[in-house]
């Protein structure tokens, strides 16, 4: 299934995307609590236009893990490889506690088995200490260097730089989650196109290759992670548009809704299985053991049941095997599904729930849903099928979409369409909400606390992108605070529904300066907020709205004693130098409504303008200082802690770079000692270029760096590997080179000699079939030839009067430049083209020729005897070029 949907997804991707700049990609990256999907779009000759990047192991995905060990720094599929052995020193889930208190990623990863040692820090969330015992990182460090692992394998992948990537997150993230993964790609140096709730990537990519002009459609995505599980309405449909004055149908899609789940998943299966496993194991040793105390065995178990698992999704039964489980003790053991389907009784009827809420919420009968497409690596478990096809009334469930893959690859599309590099040529609009309601409150002195200083700012399911706008009576300095609209549903582990508190100054003192003036009505305080594209809110900007009437000097327009109130023209004011000097900057806003009524008609001024006054309102709009106040979790890393964060991880990237050259340098050498030696213990060729004294002197260079290598070399740097190999180099490559060339320069000059025979022919069909090649061309050919054979002859000779042991006397890559040269002399002759034949012209044609010469002649002689000033003049022919001109033109 996996592999025909792939097939079609990469045909249809050819043909709807369409490239900008020749070499532009784009990433996603979709980041789970266990696991880490890349996929890059890429239209670069030569390779998938999108594709999902392929790790150092040729594996799909990447486990999410940061290790610490001895000093160096391991991600993924290294920290992986010492996960077994150093469960303390290996860190998994380190998104899932990434905006969380610190009291609940204390349980989470209690509850996981997970050793770490976790600190709180001043906002109250948690850090882990690595195992030097001093150095601590943030959960937004540690995450940055999962996800600069991301972005190196999409630039490794797409064979171009990557910047630009839209990352993926479950929908239940709140603010301070979503805040704290942009800041953790920034640490990564990745550009943020945006964050993508899951939910969408995973309906993008179900929709890109269908039509819904005919036919709108209800679909449920239902996924079920390691770590949680959610349920999105998606409604499909599509809507006429103009292009190019053609009507054409484009394809949409709109989240209508989202339920979830966010402790159940995967995970939980596995937990009851290590458990059951424990509980078997206990019992085998007994004398009051317990498994689960001791770290390194249940990060063993753990392993081993994630297996177990796998098995039991395609078999009635699964076996266990864990090697010296504890205290050199092996634990084995066998489940049925049957059983495994019975420890987990509770949590079938858990995975419902996001599904039941969805439709209740919505309205919707099961009926009325198109599809329920199943996503998740969770959702391959058989008993969670059967629960759910039970419910929904259906014998088969939907599973067009890879399960692994459908977010990262929907998340990629999104990426192409949002980059200035690559476009999608075939459309499908989408609409995303918040996922979670968000409302303003105001407080400070004379608010009255009512209907007005508590708003709902953004409802549930907003659309994303957007901006809002709120204006309050007031002229006192404020506060103002964002919360969560449902105290009963925050995102996990939030415990407040406090978001952000801010405080506006400014008010005050431009109520104070304008408050003497003719305020046409209270002074209002203008508030800007946003939800950008990852569902991020923050407080843009915030002002003061002052409206001033004052009377004005107007002229009447066409005056007359009959109509002496006649209606007047607005006029535009600019301020005056008084008005403008105001607390901070100030834009004049000029209304259009002015007053009706007038002053009785004045005398006329001097110049004899009738003039009147009329009341005209001003608007000053004052900017007001906004101070971000949020406490605790909602705080954001301060700009001096990101420059110190991106210099502890530039730190260690150049470490790991190090540590790599280093472990590939070391590798070069040892692979060097094992190939050469093996080359002069087999090869009998060593001993007919090589003098015994040598090959000993070279035996003994090999031993001693060998030597070297497992002693003292265990610790060298990357220098000392390389100076070894060159010195090993340095008297073997002329070893080498003779042994090369003791059959590399017989196969050359056997090339040469067959060129040279085939010379002759050459030159044979030239003079037979191509007459007009100049003979001097191929005597110059034919003379190369002699002096290439002569040459062979001359180096054959002294070849055989010098010991094989000494340089050779001539190489084979001089034979063949030779036989290049004189290849291309052969290939100059043979592009002189053959000569056009002459054209005679026939003789009637010769005859009018001569005609016209007689007549060119006579009408020489004629304006010879005319005087300049009696030529002939008028239209066009009188002049002797105009009748070609007229011929030329005829011909076009």
């Amino acid at each position: 299934m996996r592999s025909r949907t792939e097939m079609l997804f990469l045909v249809l991707s050819v043909l709807s995307l369409i490239l900008i700049p020749s070499e532009a990609a784009v990433s996603s990256i979709d980041l789970g609590s266990e696991w880490m999907k890349v996929a890059v779009v890429n239209l670069k000759p030569g390779q998938s236009p999108i594709s999902v990047a392929i790790n150092e192991v040729s594996k799909r995905k990447s486990p999410a893990l940061v290790g610490f060990q001895g000093g160096n720094r391991l991600v993924t599929e290294e920290a992986a490889g010492i996960l077994a052995r150093y469960p303390d020193k290996v860190y998994s889930h380190v998104r899932d506690i990434i905006g969380k208190p610190f009291k609940y990623a204390k349980n989470l990863l209690e509850s996981l088995y997970l050793p770490f040692d976790l600190v709180e820090d001043f906002r109250g969330a948690a850090g882990i200490r690595i195992d030097d015992g001093v150095t601590v990182y943030s959960a937004e460090e540690l995450v940055a260097m999962v996800l600069s692992y991301g972005l190196h394998l999409a630039e490794f992948h797409a064979k171009v730089p990557v910047k630009d990537a839209v990352i993926s997150v479950p929908p239940y993230f709140g603010q301070a989650e979503r805040k704290g993964l942009l800041q953790a790609a920034q640490l990564a140096g990745i550009n943020v196109l945006c964050l993508m709730n899951e939910h969408s990537g995973a309906a993008l990519q179900y929709g890109i290759d269908k039509d819904f002009s005919n036919e709108s459609r209800y679909v449920v995505f239902y996924d079920m992670g390691s770590s949680s599980t959610y349920a999105a309405l998606v409604y499909f449909s599509a809507y006429n548009t103009k292009e190019y004055g053609k009507t054409v149908s484009v394809n949409q899609f709109q989240v209508k809704d989202v339920r979830w789940n966010s402790r159940l998943g995967g995970q939980d299966m596995e937990l009851r299985l290590v458990e059951y496993f424990a509980d078997e194991f206990n019992k085998q040793v007994g004398g009051g053991v317990d498994v689960r105390k001791i770290p390194k065995a249940m990060a063993k178990l753990k392993k081993e049941v994630k297996r177990t698992k796998e098995i039991l999704s395609a078999n009635t039964a699964a076996p266990i095997s864990v090697e010296s489980l504890y205290d050199d003790r092996d634990f084995r053991g066998l489940i049925s599904r049957e059983k495994f389907e019975e420890l987990c009784a509770d949590l079938w009827e858990q995975a419902l729930v996001p599904v039941k809420e969805v439709l209740t919420h919505s309205g919707l009968r099961v009926d009325e849903l198109y599809a329920v497409e199943l996503i998740g690596g969770a959702t391959r478990v058989p008993k969670l099928q059967a629960k759910l096809q039970e419910f929904l009334g259906r014998r088969d469930l939907d599973k067009h979409l890879d399960a692994d893959e459908a977010i990262v690859l929907g998340a990629a599309l999104h990426a192409a369409n949002l980059s200035d590099g690559i476009k999608l040529n075939r459309k499908l609009g989408i609409i995303d909400g918040s996922a979670y309601g968000i409302i303003m409150e105001l407080d400070g002195p004379d608010l009255l606390k009512d209907e007005n200083s508590k708003q709902l700012l953004v409802p549930r399911m907003k659309k994303l992108p957007s901006k809002m706008f709120r204006a309050i009576k007031h002229n006192k300095d404020f506060e103002v605070s964002l919360s969560y609209e449902n105290a009963n549903e925050l995102p996990p582990g939030v415990p407040s529904e406090k978001i952000a508190h801010y405080a506006v100054s400014g008010l005050s003192d431009a109520s104070e300066k304008y408050s003497s003036r003719n305020l046409s009505s209270p002074i209002k305080a203008s508030l800007h907020f946003s939800q950008s594209r990852s569902g991020v809110v923050s407080f843009d900007r915030a002002e003061a709205v002052i409206e001033i009437s004052e009377w004005v000097d107007v002229p009447i327009k066409n005056f007359t004693m009959e109509n002496s109130t006649s209606t007047t023209l607005d006029i535009s004011l600019e301020a005056s130098p008084d008005n403008s000097t105001t607390v901070g900057n100030e834009n004049l806003s000029t209304e259009s409504d002015v007053d009706s009524s007038s002053n009785p008609i004045e005398e006329p001024s001097s110049n004899g303008v009738i003039m009147e006054k009329k009341l005209k309102k001003r608007t000053f709009r004052v900017p007001l200082k906004i101070e971000d106040k949020t406490l605790g979790l909602g705080i954001s890393l301060s700009k001096e802690s990101i420059s110190e964060a991106k210099s502890r991880l530039a730190a260690l990237d150049k470490k790991d770079a190090d540590r790599r050259r280093t472990a590939e340098l070391k590798n070069n050498l040892e692979s060097y000692i094992y190939a050469t030696r093996e080359k002069l213990d087999t090869s009998e060729e060593f001993q007919k270029i090589s003098p015994e004294e040598e090959r000993q002197t070279f035996s003994q260079k090999l031993d001693e760096v060998q030597d070297w290598l497992y002693t003292d070399g265990e610790d060298a740097s990357a220098t000392e590997f390389q100076e070894r190999l060159d010195m090993l180099k340095a008297i073997g490559d002329p070893i080498f080179f003779r042994l090369n060339e003791l059959s590399a320069r017989p196969a050359a000059r056997q090339v040469a000699q067959g060129y040279l025979d085939e010379i002759q022919q050459i030159a044979s069909d030239w003079e037979k079939n191509k007459s007009w090649l100049p003979k001097t061309r191929i005597d110059e050919v034919l003379t190369e030839a002699d002096k290439l054979k002569k040459w062979l002859e001359e180096k054959e000779a002294q070849q055989k009067m010098s010991s094989e042991f000494n340089t050779p006397v001539f190489t084979s890559d001089e034979v063949y430049e030779k036989v290049f040269d004189l290849q291309e002399k052969v290939a100059s002759v043979n592009r002189i083209s053959k000569p056009k034949p002459k054209i005679e012209k026939p003789k009637k044609e010769e005859t009018k020729s001569k005609e016209g010469e007689s007549a060119s002649a006579s009408n020489a002689t004629a304006e010879e005897n005319f005087p300049q000033s009696e030529q002939p003049t008028g239209d066009s022919g009188s002049s002797p070029n105009s009748e070609a001109d007229s011929e030329t033109h005829d011909e076009l």
